[in-house]
């Protein structure tokens, strides 16, 4: 389908019936007061206008596939597209490489060539059927709207339900994506679980996920101990933390404190264009800056430093979350009352003192929460990681080693053609599953604790 053209012909339409609208309650005005402002009369016709044609949309993107398929295969000789499902759904994709040109028109299909015809043809056929009723749709519901103007009607009550309830199925769907996310990792985590032993998921000491596919296949330990992948993930945000806290907290401190106006309009935007760097950047430039560096700096000492360490990810990491932690410090201090600063100058206190024990603990719980929600970020933090840390899951507690994480690892176990059968494969999801549990419990936590430790200044 022609989905632009589709959206640019629902807007026109839309926008026709607005200006219709507005203009009708303009004209029936005649002396007697409007029920509700004149938009509210357009924007009641434009929802009828548009409303339609968009569920037509929606219901073409969710069923044209099934429905086309299912013509097509009617269409054909028994048997012809095969027998089990699983050949009838070779065939179907072979029938829609062939619409699209992805397969050369050779000898012995004469069968796909005739089926893609008739797949072909459908589409279009379809695309204009679903574009017509959409059109028609639209302006009967236009027209409705029209009709329906007048002093007398409440528009506004109708529109404002609208929208609430429109509201409602957003929020509606997001918990639903949520929900569906966390059902399909734990359904497959328990189909791995089913394999390997939460026991040793949980507390092993070696990871290597590699199976054997064949009794005689070697170099295959299928080992799923995930406590060496949790330290390294430990290791590396423990690391950017202790770049990140100090750094963010200090500059958020001077620049609310220390800093003249001016170098605050130059320098806060500065430190914030940090977080708009893309992480593959920041992966780049510790793999071939601060890994480098640091490698030949431990050399330089007598130490025995990895091409691709914990230490250069953490540092590179820690960097990356400087502006967040920065801007979630700077806007909990901002939000303290000016009040308690001018009481504690006038008891006599430095400015030191009054950063140390005023502002600061009563920023504390928007300080702490932006932390945890730093830690949160740092988790979750793959490229870096990656380019700069290795692949290596190795259980220790060195910096200068090199380590791996859960995020990496999940992206390593579903990269490339894989088996979802096998316990490679769903070892992912139940990393995923712990991931996400992690970082909702850091989240719960960041709440609380600024629930806990709010204080509400007059």
């Amino acid at each position: 389908m022609n989905i632009p053209l589709f959206l640019l012909t629902v807007l026109a339409l839309t926008m026709g019936a607005y200006a219709l609208g507005r203009r009708r309650a303009l004209q029936a005005v005649g002396g007697v007061r409007l029920h509700s402002l004149p938009g509210y009369y357009g924007a009641y016709a434009a929802l009828w206008a548009g409303l339609p044609a968009l569920a037509i949309l929606v219901a073409w993107l969710v069923g044209s596939s099934w429905a086309i398929e299912g013509l097509t295969l009617a269409s054909l000789p028994d048997g012809a597209a095969g027998e089990s499902p699983a050949e009838i759904a070779l065939f179907l994709n072979d029938v829609r490489n062939e619409s699209a040109g992805l397969i050369s028109r050779g000898e012995g299909r004469e069968v796909i060539v005739d089926a893609a015809a008739h797949y072909d043809w459908l589409r279009s056929r379809g695309i204009a059927a679903a574009i017509a009723v959409a059109i028609l749709l639209s302006l009967a519901g236009g027209g409705f709207a029209l009709q329906r103007v007048g002093p007398g009607f409440a528009a506004r009550v109708v529109v404002e339900r609208s929208f609430r309830i429109g509201l409602m199925i957003s929020a509606a769907l997001a918990i639903l994506v949520t929900a569906g996310i966390v059902l399909s990792l734990v359904f497959e985590t328990a189909r791995f679980f089913a394999a390997v032993s939460p026991m040793e998921f949980l507390f092993g000491l070696h990871w290597s996920p590699q199976t054997a596919l064949r009794a005689d296949q070697v170099g295959s330990s299928g080992s799923f101990g995930a406590v060496p992948i949790f330290t390294g993930t430990l290791l590396i945000t423990g690391i950017a933390m202790l770049v990140a806290v100090p750094v963010g907290l200090l500059s958020a401190v001077h620049m609310t404190f220390y800093a003249t106006p001016r170098f605050r309009d130059v320098a806060k935007p500065i430190l914030e264009i940090l977080a708009g760097v893309p992480t593959v950047v920041y992966g780049v430039f510790a793999a071939l800056a601060v890994a480098p560096w640091i490698r030949d700096l431990g050399t330089s000492l007598g130490l025995s430093v990895a091409s691709e360490s914990a230490l250069a990810a953490g540092l590179v990491m820690g960097i990356m979350i400087i502006p967040f932690v920065s801007s979630l410090s700077d806007d909990a201090i901002t939000a303290v009352p000016t009040a308690l600063r001018d009481g504690s100058f006038g008891l006599g206190a430095t400015r030191s003192e009054t950063i140390r024990y005023v502002i600061l603990p009563a920023a504390l719980p928007g300080i702490m929460g932006g932390f945890l929600l730093a830690v949160s970020r740092a988790i979750g933090e793959t490229m870096i990681v990656v380019m700069a840390a290795g692949l290596a899951a190795r259980l220790t507690a060195n910096p200068l080693d090199a380590v791996t994480t859960v995020t990496v690892q999940i992206v390593t176990l579903l990269t490339g053609d894989q088996e979802f059968d096998s316990p490679k494969t769903l070892a992912a999801f139940a990393l995923g599953l712990v991931l996400f549990v992690v970082t909702l419990a850091l989240n719960v936590v960041a709440l609380r604790v600024v629930q806990h430790y709010r204080e509400r200044y007059d």
